[in-house]
Protein backbone atom coordinates (compact mmCIF):
# COMPACT_ATOMS: atom_id res chain seq x y z
CA UNK A 1 0.00 0.00 0.00
CA UNK A 2 1.74 3.68 -0.89
CA UNK A 3 1.86 6.00 2.00
CA UNK A 4 0.39 9.15 1.11
CA UNK A 5 1.15 11.44 3.84
CA UNK A 6 -1.85 12.89 6.22
CA UNK A 7 0.34 14.94 8.86
CA UNK A 8 2.57 17.79 9.62
CA UNK A 9 5.53 16.14 10.73
CA UNK A 10 5.87 19.09 12.59
CA UNK A 11 3.02 18.32 14.80
CA UNK A 12 4.66 15.05 15.76
CA UNK A 13 6.10 16.61 18.28
CA UNK A 14 9.94 15.40 19.50
CA UNK A 15 11.97 14.51 16.03
CA UNK A 16 14.96 15.05 17.07
CA UNK A 17 17.29 12.08 15.55
CA UNK A 18 19.36 11.86 19.21
CA UNK A 19 16.02 11.05 20.84
CA UNK A 20 14.84 8.74 18.02
CA UNK A 21 18.15 6.65 18.29
CA UNK A 22 17.39 6.00 21.85
CA UNK A 23 14.55 4.64 21.28
CA UNK A 24 15.38 2.62 18.71
CA UNK A 25 18.11 1.12 20.93
CA UNK A 26 15.37 -0.24 23.38
CA UNK A 27 13.84 -3.65 22.85
CA UNK A 28 11.06 -3.61 20.59
CA UNK A 29 8.04 -6.97 20.40
CA UNK A 30 8.02 -5.32 16.08
CA UNK A 31 11.55 -6.57 15.52
CA UNK A 32 14.81 -7.56 16.46
CA UNK A 33 17.05 -4.42 17.29
CA UNK A 34 20.20 -7.08 17.13
CA UNK A 35 19.45 -7.28 13.76
CA UNK A 36 17.53 -4.05 12.77
CA UNK A 37 18.61 -0.21 12.78
CA UNK A 38 15.50 1.82 12.66
CA UNK A 39 15.27 5.18 13.11
CA UNK A 40 12.43 5.94 14.47
CA UNK A 41 11.35 2.99 15.81
CA UNK A 42 7.59 2.87 14.70
CA UNK A 43 6.04 3.45 11.61
CA UNK A 44 5.61 6.95 11.46
CA UNK A 45 5.57 10.15 8.82
CA UNK A 46 8.78 9.85 8.26
CA UNK A 47 12.41 7.75 8.79
CA UNK A 48 15.79 8.59 9.10
CA UNK A 49 17.67 5.26 8.90
CA UNK A 50 16.71 1.75 7.92
CA UNK A 51 18.91 -0.83 7.57
CA UNK A 52 20.72 -3.89 9.15
CA UNK A 53 23.93 -3.66 11.35
CA UNK A 54 27.15 -4.83 10.64
CA UNK A 55 30.72 -3.86 10.62
CA UNK A 56 30.85 -3.06 6.94
CA UNK A 57 27.49 -1.53 5.75
CA UNK A 58 26.71 -0.31 2.06
CA UNK A 59 24.97 3.09 2.68
CA UNK A 60 22.65 3.87 -0.24
CA UNK A 61 20.98 7.53 -0.35
CA UNK A 62 17.96 7.45 -2.20
CA UNK A 63 15.28 10.67 -1.93
CA UNK A 64 12.54 9.71 0.14
CA UNK A 65 11.20 6.61 1.95
CA UNK A 66 8.03 5.28 1.19
CA UNK A 67 7.06 2.19 2.99
CA UNK A 68 9.65 -0.10 4.27
CA UNK A 69 10.25 -1.20 7.63
CA UNK A 70 12.11 -3.98 9.51
CA UNK A 71 11.09 -7.53 8.06
CA UNK A 72 8.90 -5.44 5.46
CA UNK A 73 11.37 -4.16 3.06
CA UNK A 74 9.79 -2.25 -0.31
CA UNK A 75 11.38 -3.18 -3.84
CA UNK A 76 13.88 -0.64 -3.29
CA UNK A 77 15.40 -2.34 -0.07
CA UNK A 78 15.15 -5.15 -1.26
CA UNK A 79 17.03 -4.44 -4.23
CA UNK A 80 19.90 -2.24 -2.11
CA UNK A 81 19.75 -5.42 0.40
CA UNK A 82 20.53 -7.73 -2.30
CA UNK A 83 23.23 -5.93 -3.87
CA UNK A 84 25.10 -5.21 -1.18
CA UNK A 85 24.87 -9.05 0.03
CA UNK A 86 26.48 -9.08 -3.72
CA UNK A 87 29.07 -6.69 -3.27
CA UNK A 88 30.79 -8.03 -0.31
CA UNK A 89 28.93 -6.06 2.45
CA UNK A 90 27.62 -7.93 5.45
CA UNK A 91 25.01 -4.79 5.88
CA UNK A 92 23.17 -1.95 4.47
CA UNK A 93 22.17 1.01 4.97
CA UNK A 94 19.30 3.28 3.50
CA UNK A 95 19.12 6.87 3.47
CA UNK A 96 17.57 9.50 1.91
CA UNK A 97 18.31 13.12 0.57
CA UNK A 98 14.74 14.07 2.37
CA UNK A 99 13.15 12.20 5.31
CA UNK A 100 9.61 12.32 4.58
CA UNK A 101 7.92 9.61 3.90
CA UNK A 102 5.65 9.79 0.54
CA UNK A 103 5.40 6.56 -2.22
CA UNK A 104 4.75 9.28 -4.45
CA UNK A 105 7.59 12.07 -4.48
CA UNK A 106 5.08 14.31 -6.20
CA UNK A 107 3.27 13.90 -2.40
CA UNK A 108 5.95 15.26 -1.04
CA UNK A 109 5.92 18.61 1.04
CA UNK A 110 6.42 21.81 -1.26
CA UNK A 111 8.69 23.31 1.29
CA UNK A 112 11.62 22.26 2.91
CA UNK A 113 11.24 21.62 6.66
CA UNK A 114 14.26 22.47 8.36
CA UNK A 115 14.51 21.20 11.22
CA UNK A 116 13.59 17.61 9.89
CA UNK A 117 16.26 17.86 7.35
CA UNK A 118 18.91 19.04 9.74
CA UNK A 119 18.61 15.80 12.28
CA UNK A 120 18.21 13.79 8.68
CA UNK A 121 22.09 15.62 8.48
CA UNK A 122 23.05 14.24 11.81
CA UNK A 123 21.75 10.50 11.47
CA UNK A 124 24.05 11.00 8.43
CA UNK A 125 26.85 12.22 10.18
CA UNK A 126 26.06 9.56 12.97
CA UNK A 127 26.20 6.77 10.39
CA UNK A 128 29.49 7.76 8.96
CA UNK A 129 31.37 8.46 12.20
CA UNK A 130 30.49 4.83 12.70
CA UNK A 131 31.83 3.53 9.56
CA UNK A 132 35.16 3.26 8.90
CA UNK A 133 36.01 3.89 5.30
CA UNK A 134 32.09 4.43 4.78
CA UNK A 135 30.96 3.55 1.23
CA UNK A 136 27.94 5.68 -0.03
CA UNK A 137 25.56 4.62 -3.19
CA UNK A 138 24.12 7.31 -4.80
CA UNK A 139 20.99 6.48 -5.78
CA UNK A 140 18.85 9.63 -6.02
CA UNK A 141 17.62 9.27 -9.66
CA UNK A 142 16.02 12.37 -11.50
CA UNK A 143 13.26 12.83 -9.07
CA UNK A 144 15.77 15.18 -7.53
CA UNK A 145 14.57 17.64 -9.71
CA UNK A 146 10.72 17.11 -8.17
CA UNK A 147 11.49 20.06 -5.40
CA UNK A 148 13.92 23.05 -5.77
CA UNK A 149 15.01 22.43 -1.72
CA UNK A 150 16.73 18.95 -2.56
CA UNK A 151 19.44 20.14 -3.96
CA UNK A 152 20.55 21.90 -1.10
CA UNK A 153 19.69 19.05 0.92
CA UNK A 154 21.73 17.11 -1.29
CA UNK A 155 24.58 18.94 -1.22
CA UNK A 156 24.43 19.29 2.64
CA UNK A 157 24.94 15.43 2.57
CA UNK A 158 27.47 14.93 -0.44
CA UNK A 159 29.89 17.99 1.77
CA UNK A 160 29.10 15.71 5.58
CA UNK A 161 30.25 12.33 3.17
CA UNK A 162 33.22 14.67 1.60
CA UNK A 163 34.28 15.16 5.39
CA UNK A 164 33.91 11.82 6.44
CA UNK A 165 36.22 10.96 3.61
CA UNK A 166 33.48 8.50 1.79
CA UNK A 167 33.70 6.65 -1.30
CA UNK A 168 31.11 7.30 -3.49
CA UNK A 169 29.05 4.67 -6.05
CA UNK A 170 26.42 4.71 -8.68
CA UNK A 171 25.08 1.29 -9.84
CA UNK A 172 23.84 1.84 -13.40
CA UNK A 173 23.99 4.52 -16.49
CA UNK A 174 23.40 7.96 -15.06
CA UNK A 175 20.92 10.15 -16.70
CA UNK A 176 21.61 12.56 -19.61
CA UNK A 177 21.30 15.58 -16.80
CA UNK A 178 24.27 12.89 -14.96
CA UNK A 179 21.81 11.69 -11.94
CA UNK A 180 22.85 8.37 -10.62
CA UNK A 181 20.01 5.91 -11.35
CA UNK A 182 17.78 4.76 -8.57
CA UNK A 183 18.76 1.03 -7.42
CA UNK A 184 17.64 -1.55 -10.05
CA UNK A 185 14.40 -3.74 -9.19
CA UNK A 186 15.48 -6.92 -11.44
CA UNK A 187 16.74 -9.39 -9.50
CA UNK A 188 19.87 -11.76 -11.01
CA UNK A 189 18.39 -14.12 -13.40
CA UNK A 190 19.46 -18.10 -12.71
CA UNK A 191 22.82 -18.63 -14.49
CA UNK A 192 22.97 -14.68 -16.06
CA UNK A 193 25.07 -12.20 -14.87
CA UNK A 194 25.28 -10.21 -11.41
CA UNK A 195 23.20 -7.53 -12.03
CA UNK A 196 23.98 -4.13 -10.30
CA UNK A 197 27.47 -3.84 -10.33
CA UNK A 198 29.26 -1.16 -8.02
CA UNK A 199 31.19 1.60 -10.14
CA UNK A 200 33.01 4.41 -8.11
CA UNK A 201 32.61 8.12 -9.46
CA UNK A 202 32.38 11.39 -8.71
CA UNK A 203 29.35 13.56 -8.26
CA UNK A 204 27.84 16.08 -9.98
CA UNK A 205 26.61 19.08 -7.81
Amino acid sequence: MAHIPTVDIRQLGDISFDRQLALARQPNRDYDVDRWLFVPNTYTEYRYILGTRGKKPLICVGINPSTARPGALDPTLKSVERIARNSGFDSFIMFNVYAQRATSPDDMERTCNPELHRENMRAFAYILSRTPDPVVWAAWGTIIEKRDYLWPCLRDMIALGEAAGARWVTCGKRSAAGAPPPPPMRPVPPGGRRAGALRRGGLRR
